[in-house]
């Protein structure tokens, strides 16, 4: 008889493999990072910074309105718990603790919410507190690190398509039938949750990615005063683009259109460096990476010039060309092309490419006591 417990899906499962891993060379525990995004691949770079010995925070974006998320946020009017959730579970000292395994359980019969998502959920409505609840969360999971929601405001995310169309809610710009060309906060009054200041300012390093840029990353940056925390603070930025488009927010969208993304709400002058797939060295006239089998949804408003497969077939690889790649860098940020595709999961990064690749950014940035 099938389980009515299961496990919400997990990205960071195979970074495991780096937990135990030595930290890098040099003050790495006088040195503090935040990783700004969401749920879906903030976990990755969490694990990553943590594997390095860095002392480690999230600011998490509070415009999540779909699914179990969805449902508390409508029904309850509470505080979106779902990406919050995802990075404190990353943060969890063991993953196989019963209380982090059953924090991740999914439950088919009661609106496919995670005890997760309830429990903070209820913490937030006993303590009258959602940074409470988090805190609560955080000792109960032994968290290595903290997780800050960008603002405690009830915010909605608004974007237009590259096709003109406007769309209200991030569940429904996520799986957008065509790219989007921008987002904007439907009420542009958000006021910006200090301890997520106070973490970006005092960061070394501030981790943009990877996941949903439009949906996860974008949406923190929109908040007044969490550009002006990047813009004083003495951190070297890093933006970890996507591997691939599962959803249909960047459909067909290159490397340097995402990046194109980032600079235009607000990042431009602001970012350092920006890590990308690339499986083998960038050749002149040669546009990488091919497509690889996957299942999937959403649509194509391709822009380079790479091979589309049909839907449910493949996922869209995110492009990277030798031109593009020396455009990006005359736009400011310094490229780092590698390969980072975990061979057993295709749409996933490969831990120990990841962490290598932000040894490498560490140890380049002069400012940091290396």
């Amino acid at each position: 008889m099938p389980t009515p417990f299961k496990y919400d899906p997990s990205s960071t499962a195979a970074f495991q493999s780096i937990r135990d891993a030595s930290p890098v060379v040099g003050s790495a525990q006088e040195l503090k990072a935040v990783v700004i995004g969401g749920g879906t691949g903030a976990p990755a770079s969490i694990q990553t910074l943590l594997s390095l010995g860095l002392q480690t925070s999230a600011v998490v974006s509070m415009a999540d309105d779909g699914g179990s998320t969805g449902i508390l946020r409508e029904r309850a009017h509470v505080s979106p718990p779902g990406d919050i959730r995802k990075c404190l579970v990353a943060f969890a000292e063991d993953p196989d603790a019963p209380y982090v395994r059953a924090f991740k359980y999914r439950f088919d019969f009661a609106n496919n919410h995670t005890l997760g998502n309830l429990t903070l959920s209820a913490l937030e409505e006993a303590t009258g507190s959602f940074p409470e609840a988090i805190r609560i969360c955080e000792r109960m999971l032994s968290a290595r690190g903290h997780v800050y929601p960008s603002t405690l405001d009830n915010i909605t995310l608004c974007g237009k398509t590259r096709d003109g169309r406007s769309i209200e809610g991030q569940a429904d710009l996520s799986h957008s039938h065509t790219a989007l060309q921008e987002v904007w906060l439907k009420d542009d009054k958000a006021t910006p949750y200090p301890e997520a200041i106070k973490a970006i300012c005092e960061a070394d390093l501030i981790v943009l990615g990877p996941g949903s840029l439009f949906t996860s990353i974008i949406p923190n940056l929109l908040v007044p005063g969490v550009l002006d925390a990047i813009r004083s603070s003495r951190g070297t930025t890093l933006f970890v683009c996507s591997l691939a488009d599962m959803q249909g927010e960047t459909w067909g969208l290159s490397a340097e259109e995402h990046v194109d993304a980032l600079l235009s709400h607000g990042m431009d002058g602001l970012l350092d460096y920006c890590l990308v797939h690339a499986p083998k060295p960038l050749r002149p006239g040669g546009t990488l990476p091919g497509n690889f089998e996957a299942i999937t949804e959403g649509a194509s408003t391709a822009t380079e010039t790479t091979e589309v497969k049909p839907l449910g077939t493949a996922i869209r690889p995110v492009a990277i060309s030798y031109d593009s790649a020396h455009r990006i860098q005359s736009k400011g940020p310094t490229l780092i092309a590698r390969n980072l595709v975990d061979p057993l999961r295709p749409t996933w990064h490969d831990p120990q490419a990841l962490r290598e690749a932000f040894t490498g950014v560490l140890k380049a940035c002069h400012s940091l006591p290396m």
